[in-house]
């Protein structure tokens, strides 16, 4: 198709003219298990007049172009609908985790300055202790409860703006990464232009994925690629192992989109008839175990593709394993394409010698080496800036080149730690671990978990007069709960004598990720990974 769409909205509409009677969304009736439980079929034709008609009454509301509007929607079928008809209009989402800490929400409420919050009755108590927290509250409309109120506020977001998406960072609160209508539209069509193993027929596939659309790659990343293709989008509220063959054969998916923590799960299930009862041919993914990968593709007759992108890096430097060589079991995600143009360099920004490890920074090739990715940071242009010195966007991960141009993921610079597909910041954790008076100082970083990738670890210097026990560490984590998500919390408790610090008393992260990995393997940590649930409100198998 060389159509060349200017908004989401126009895609999907393009859709509706191309493939009304198509599919566009499938939400089985097991992911609407907790409000109704029943399915979700809509065709693009009849997505289209629902999105008409809500179009209609977020503008009557006075909803307009550059205005910012949260969504905590969650996975529901609703969520594409206020999307699509905010698009419309001209406004960006913000879109919320309902699972965050209060704080959290607090924060990307003041920072984007949303005018109008929609949320499921669902999240009023989440919501509630997050508005006390800000001192402009916007005004907020429940799902089906009566008209949307009036937006509250000025419109603050470019014209272009699509989206305002939250990504934990080095620096500890979240930032907002600017998402424009051209980011979301290259990211579809650099998916549907791919090809090799990850081939996409028009008005064909049947995308399913379990990924939350407060994420990249199940707002940006999946559902644009089956809006530009005429593909069906099968979205869950999340992973539920036990079923998950089950729901895909039923649901008729074409097409798999993982997380590292999925393979590991489903390899853990008893062998069964359904693994191969499916008509999947590829997933989509990133983050699986290298001792997994080989032996998934095996037992259940689907590579697993891996591929590599950021929130900030969206298609403008996207690289991905599409085809072979793949290296299975090295953490290899591909070569880049002609599109991309990538360097691997040391602390002082210099080439690293070939096959050495480094820091990958990446620019689209071409005139314009910012196209693709996302338009900065919101409210921090020095920071933006920042990323992008020397012309290229430090990623913060660190790689190596194989002999063949691949490249093999090695760890992470920056104080990330990524688990379950989250990026955790460990100074997050930090600022509020060391708040509590039994903590004297603490570290925060990363150790390998088998199934979900990373835990978080968090290694305390006691204050004086505190004893170093198992109640203590209980006491540490149910006082953290107070203030963090549940998968930010830590997985694992250590008490040392001293923490590794520089001359200038800064933290060495490095030395400390090792110091982390040994007193796990000595069995002289706290692991309270059985005490990390979701909150009770949740049923059901969980990512997470």
């Amino acid at each position: 198709m060389t159509t060349r769409f200017r908004t989401v909205h126009e895609a999907f509409a393009g859709a509706c003219l191309r493939y009304p009677s198509r599919p566009f969304l499938h939400i089985p009736a097991q992911a609407t298990a907790g409000y109704g439980g029943q399915p979700v079929d809509w065709t693009y034709e009849g997505a289209g007049e629902r999105v008409s008609v809500l179009q209609a009454s977020l503008r009557n509301a006075g909803v307009q172009r550059g205005h910012r509007v949260a969504l905590m929607l969650d996975n529901r079928a609703e969520f594409f609908l206020y999307w699509l008809a905010l698009n419309a209009l001209g406004a960006s989402i913000v879109p919320l985790n309902g699972e965050a800490s209060a704080e959290e929400t607090a924060h990307i409420l003041r920072d984007s300055a949303a005018v109008l919050v929609i949320a499921l009755d669902v999240r009023r108590a989440a919501l509630a202790a997050a508005l006390a927290l800000v001192d402009v509250v916007p005004p907020v409309h429940w799902l089906d409860e009566g008209q949307v109120p009036a937006p509250g506020g000025p419109a603050t977001a470019s014209a272009d703006e699509c989206a305002l998406v939250y990504t934990s960072g080095s620096t500890g609160a979240p930032k907002g990464c600017m998402l424009s209508n051209a980011y979301m539209l290259a990211f579809g069509r650099w998916y549907t232009s791919l090809g090799g193993l990850c081939a996409l027929e028009p008005g064909a596939e049947r995308l399913i994925t379990p990924l939350p659309l407060v994420h990249m790659n199940a707002l940006a990343c999946s559902s644009m690629a089956m809006i530009l293709c005429g593909g069906c989008i099968i979205q869950l509220d999340r992973f539920h192992p036990g079923t998950w063959w089950e729901t895909v054969a039923q649901s008729r998916a074409t097409v798999l989109h993982y997380l590292g923590v999925m393979p590991a799960m489903l390899l853990q299930l008893a062998p069964d008839d359904q693994d191969s009862r499916h008509a999947v041919r590829f997933g989509f993914g990133a983050g699986v175990h290298p001792k997994h990968h080989a032996a998934f593709e095996a037992r259940f007759g689907i590579p697993l593709v891996e591929s590599w992108s950021m929130s900030e890096v969206g298609a403008g430097g996207a690289i991905i394993a599409n085809v072979e060589p793949r290296h299975l079991g090295t953490r290899c995600f591909g070569k880049a394409s002609p599109a991309v143009e990538c360097r691997i360099v040391d602390e002082g920004g210099a080439d690293v010698p070939a096959g050495a490890a480094g820091e990958l920074w990446v620019r689209a090739a071409g005139d314009d080496p910012r196209a693709g990715f996302f338009s900065g940071y919101a409210n921090q242009p020095a920071l933006t800036e920042e990323a992008w010195a020397g012309g290229y966007f430090h990623t913060g991960d660190i790689v190596r080149q194989g002999p063949d141009g691949a490249f093999h993921f090695v760890d992470r610079k920056k104080s990330i730690i990524r688990r379950s597909g989250e990026n955790i910041a460990s100074l997050e954790i930090e600022a509020v671990l060391n708040q509590l008076p039994m903590v004297r100082a603490v570290g925060v970083g990363p150790v390998d978990d088998e199934l979900r990738g990373e835990e978080v670890m968090a290694c305390i210097e006691l204050a004086a007069g505190h004893t170093a026990t198992r109640e203590l560490a209980e006491t540490i984590f149910d006082a953290a709960r107070e203030r963090l998500a549940y998968f930010k919390l830590p997985g694992y408790i250590a008490f040392v004598a001293s923490l590794p610090l520089t001359a200038s008393q800064k933290l060495q992260r490095g030395v400390l990720k090792e110091v982390a990995r040994r007193l796990v393997e000595d069995k002289s940590a706290f692991d309270l990974r059985g005490m990390k649930k979701r909150p009770a409100s949740h049923v059901g198998e969980a990512t997470q």
